[in-house]
């Protein structure tokens, strides 16, 4: 179908949303952009949290993982309903109890001025080249679906629906977020929902039907018992887990929504009927992932990954409505997670690291324009950040995103562990060096025990490579990480904080 037409179903839609964006930001000061004045409503919070949560990747590369793993990934998926459970009854309870604008400066209060910046810090690079991944795999297929054919170069698409980003939260912050993300996820929704009919209506299935194929082919496999794999269900559960402690729990950007709902119970109400519509949307998306590889086996498209759901749904094989939808979906659920990343790096860097709140000698007005400042800075590094995911032109983002939260949420996970677990101090002067120590740690086991993935993704010469796979045949017999890096990235920053603190050295 014309670029042009979904180039302008495309810029229709940033319209709405500047719409929506102008009503909301209205009079909004800068309690407006950190927190909604702690006034949004938790129904609200919890539909848009769903798109958030699932983004772009889920969107392509979930159906995607289909071909190769069936459902395993729904393994995971129940591993985050844990979490979320975690995170409702463990984490909201005290950070409504310290009425934390920041949930880092609860580091502060119990460990030390350098313990908060170091988390601050964390989860500034965790989500700035998470979201910037996100953000890559949209603009990526909108460049080679539709803007190549118009001669529009990767930049200059990354650069204008940054712009469209950045003018739609610069004044309202969380409190315009919560109702753009509400109407994101409705979008995301339908779309989902109207190609899984279409693609059935193709293949002349009902639901059950299409179960059964997919049965046959293999596709609704869901659990892995093999220990030694990286896919073993009870290392995807636990992982699955600790990663939403860690990407929802202890990131300011799914929380600063959260605790922008005034009261606890509300916002516990928000998580757990969030958490219980995500096991649900995920396996609709796996559902998906199935019928797409049946599509195509049966028309002979040789296509696999990320790549399959767009090229099946823009080169014409389904309606031009459906297309229309697809594109609409996909930024729907690219823009809950980058608007949200961009407000919430905005709100930590001016919180947490240059100490706003904090800082008496400035007045409202100076503050704004310290804001608005970080957050133009954030969206330059948010461009640079997706060109170098261009360069890079990985094939599997959402592999990508588990890697990188492995090595920068773990700290996160130890810092938060020590302090709610533990009465123990530590000198505040230690925590930045341990936090580091920890995702080298990491790293080394991760090389050693993943050998073959190393090797491929680095291209390494024979000499090193053999040596380093006898090695890891050595030490780990054929064992493989997989979502639990960030658990062992986590235990190894808790072990070294619980190794140098003193019990008489509590905050």
């Amino acid at each position: 179908m014309s670029s042009g037409l979904l180039l302008s179903f495309v810029l229709a839609y940033f319209a709405i949303l500047l719409l929506v964006a102008y009503f909301t930001s209205r009079k909004s000061d800068n309690e407006s952009f950190f927190i909604g004045n702690r006034n949004s409503n938790w129904m609200l919070v919890a539909f848009g949290m769903i798109g958030t949560s699932l983004s772009g990747v889920t969107f392509v590369s979930v159906p995607g993982t289909v071909g190769a793993g069936g459902f395993q990934y729904f393994q995971v998926v129940i591993g985050y309903f844990l979490g979320y459970l975690a995170v409702a009854y463990i984490l909201l309870p005290l950070y409504y109890r310290l009425q934390l604008t920041s949930i880092y400066s609860y580091l502060q209060s119990r460990i030390g001025m350098t313990a908060y910046k170091t988390g601050a810090m964390f989860f500034i690079i965790s989500r700035t080249l998470g979201a910037t991944a996100r953000l890559y795999l949209v603009v990526n297929i909108l460049q080679i679906f539709i803007l190549n054919h118009m001669g529009i170069p990767f930049w200059l698409t990354a650069f204008v629906i940054l712009l469209l980003i950045l003018l739609y939260t610069f004044e309202g912050g969380v409190k315009t977020i919560v109702y753009t993300d509400t109407l994101q996820t409705t979008f995301m929704l339908l779309g989902l929902v109207v190609c899984i009919v279409a693609i059935l209506s193709q293949l002349d299935l009902g639901t059950g039907a299409a179960l059964s194929e997919m049965k046959t082919s293999g596709y609704t496999k869901i659990f892995n018992t093999d220990y030694k794999s990286g896919g073993f269900f009870l290392k995807q559960i636990i992982g699955g887990a600790f990663i939403t402690i860690g990407m929802t729990g202890l990131d300011q950007e799914m929380m600063q929504k959260n605790i922008s709902v005034k009261k606890l119970g509300d916002s516990q109400k928000n998580m757990l009927t969030f958490s219980t519509i995500i096991l649900f949307v995920n396996f609709m998306f796996l559902f998906l992932g199935g019928c797409l590889y049946l599509y195509a086996t049966k028309n002979g498209i040789d296509i696999k990954g990320d790549d399959l759901f767009p090229a099946i749904a823009l080169n014409g094989y389904l309606s031009v409505a459906i297309s229309i939808l697809f594109i609409i979906g996909l930024i729907s659920a690219l823009f809950p997670s980058a608007d949200g990343a961009l407000t919430a790096l905005t709100s930590s860097f001016c919180i947490d690291l240059l100490g706003l709140k904090r800082d008496e000698s400035k007045n409202e007005a100076q503050r704004k324009r310290t804001r608005l400042t970080v957050h133009l800075c954030f969206a330059v590094l948010f461009f640079i950040c997706t060109m170098v995911f261009k360069w890079i032109d990985d094939k599997s983002i959402i592999d990508v995103i588990l890697k990188v939260a492995g090595y920068t949420y773990g700290p996160l996970l130890g810092l938060f562990t020590f302090g709610i677990l533990t009465k123990r101090g530590i000198k505040d002067q230690l925590v930045l060096p341990i936090c580091l120590a920890a995702p080298l740690l990491t790293l080394l086991i991760d090389v050693l025990c993943n050998a073959e993935w190393f090797i491929k993704k680095l291209s390494l010469s024979p000499s090193i490579a053999q040596p380093l796979t006898d090695l890891s045949a050595t030490l780990f017999n054929g064992y493989k990480i997989g979502v639990e890096l960030l658990v062992i990235n986590g235990l190894i920053t808790f072990l070294l904080l619980l190794l140098f603190s003193n019990k008489n050295k509590a905050a």
